[in-house]
């Protein structure tokens, strides 16, 4: 059997060669898993193609074609399993988005995988080898990620990426944010690998540097000391994702520092503390993040901070705000993106009930287009304003001044931050934001 593993084109590489200057690409960690699951029972040949790094042929060589989907992705992986299927090439479909939305998806493939594929994978590849492919497969409500086999990274080209050391030990959060894929298409429950078997594979690829694409590596905290503890002896040097709360965890804080942390993504999403507790969000403490931000800076942690606009607290001051406290505390690499209510969340389901969803154009559902009514402003507003933000989050001046304040790793840095701010003084070309000439509103509650 020929098995094609398709990530199809995602927002950031619509343009050839994508918004930056040079891919920032890492390597993609499903595909390479599906990969491995492949049981020794069906004898298969795999190829992996990732449309961020390559063109997709006209035709495949293939016996079945699977592919991830998010939502942002998902028109053009429905436009490639046309493509396939008029070749006579079975296509199945799996991801977040056909997870939360296999209604959807459900007309553009001949199966879909719901859910985590551990399980359902190596079935649904032994049904198809029988010929008798089912039309759906369903998460196993036992999953487990212990046992699993290392991820195929030798079907990558590892000079592609900016590093094919990705790895994952655990997934899902316990936290409930309205506007959160995990909760809706996965639930809360943490799934966590064994402490040992995460340790087996870093030693296996023997990695120096290593990124962790955990949605929430301290969502479960004795597993999460027992790894940090055991990730000491390696010496390696990390980045991962974790949430506020680990500011206020001294001992669990320093264990991530003596891991070999280098540097953390975390949602802080808004100043406001309003705002966050709209969006059950509360667990993040606004008036705690400077706090946060100094003790990372003092272990040595750099600090990616992201942000969300057009959340229902927000007005048409929280660009500017939210854009001078990113400067003035020194996050090292501030990240800012437009809430986007993903179908299938609990924010897309209020939305839509509210009348408030302005199109369901899967590819504008990328962070950076406004596809819904915001209640605090404009349409054109919401669009504009984020912009604005890291426009000025991006100057040189800016830059400069967040970096000083940080001075850690200067010069990736400034490297990073030199690349973000072609990204922030590219953001209107690239992703076309005049789409909703037309649709702009006034903001709901000047209305009412």
């Amino acid at each position: 059997m020929k098995i094609a593993l398709i990530s199809p084109k995602g927002p950031l590489y619509r343009h050839r060669g994508g918004i930056f200057k040079r891919s920032l690409r890492y390597a993609p960690l499903t595909l390479v898993h599906l990969a491995a699951l492949v049981p020794e029972d069906v004898q298969a040949e795999v190829r992996v193609f990732d449309e961020g790094i390559e063109e997709m042929p006209e035709t495949l060589d293939a016996d079945l074609v699977g592919m991830t989907v998010i939502t942002g992705s998902a028109r053009r992986a429905y436009e490639l399993a046309a493509r396939y299927r008029a070749q006579g090439l079975p296509v199945v479909l799996g991801g977040p988005h056909v997870t939360l939305a296999p209604e959807d998806a459900r007309p553009h493939a001949d199966s879909l995988v719901v859910g985590y594929a551990e399980e359902t994978w190596p079935q649904l590849l032994r049904d198809h080898a029988a010929g008798r492919l089912q039309p759906r497969y369903d998460q196993s409500p036992s999953l487990s990620l212990a046992g699993l086999p290392h991820p195929r990274r030798d079907l990558l080209p590892r000079r592609a990426y900016t590093t094919t050391n990705v790895f994952e030990a655990s997934r899902g959060c316990i936290h409930d944010c309205d506007f959160c894929v995990v909760p809706a298409a996965w639930g809360r429950r943490p799934y966590r690998r064994p402490v040992d078997e995460v340790i087996a594979e870093l030693r296996a690829v023997g990695a120096r540097k290593a990124l962790f694409i955990d949605l929430n590596l301290i969502a479960d905290k004795t597993w999460a000391r027992a790894l940090f503890e055991a990730m000491i002896p390696l010496k390696l040097s990390w980045f991962g994702l974790a949430t506020v709360l680990l500011e206020r965890d001294e001992e669990l804080l320093d264990l991530v520092a003596r891991s070999g942390c280098s540097g953390l993504l975390i949602g802080l999403e808004s100043i406001s503390q309003q705002t966050l507790d709209g969006c059950r969000k509360g667990f993040n403490v606004a008036d705690r993040y400077a706090n946060l931000i100094d003790r990372l800076h003092a272990k040595g942690i750099t600090l990616m901070g992201t942000f969300v606009f057009g959340l229902d607290g927000d007005g048409p001051d929280v660009f500017m705000e939210t854009a001078r406290f990113a400067v003035e505390t020194a996050i090292d690499l501030p990240r800012f993106a437009i809430v986007t209510p993903f179908p299938g969340t609990a924010l897309y389901g209020r939305l839509d009930a509210e009348g408030r969803i302005l199109t369901r154009d899967w590819d504008l559902y990328d962070g950076q287009h406004v596809v819904f009514q915001p209640r605090g402003m404009g349409v054109r507003e919401l669009a504009e304003g984020h912009e604005a933000a890291w426009r000025y989050t991006y100057r040189r001046r800016s830059i400069l001044r967040r970096v000083a304040g940080s001075r850690l790793q200067l010069p990736l840095s400034l490297a990073a931050n030199w690349g973000y701010r072609f990204y922030a003084h590219h953001l209107h070309t690239h992703y076309n934001c005049d789409w909703f000439i037309g649709q702009d509103r006034p903001a709901a509650s000047r209305t009412a």
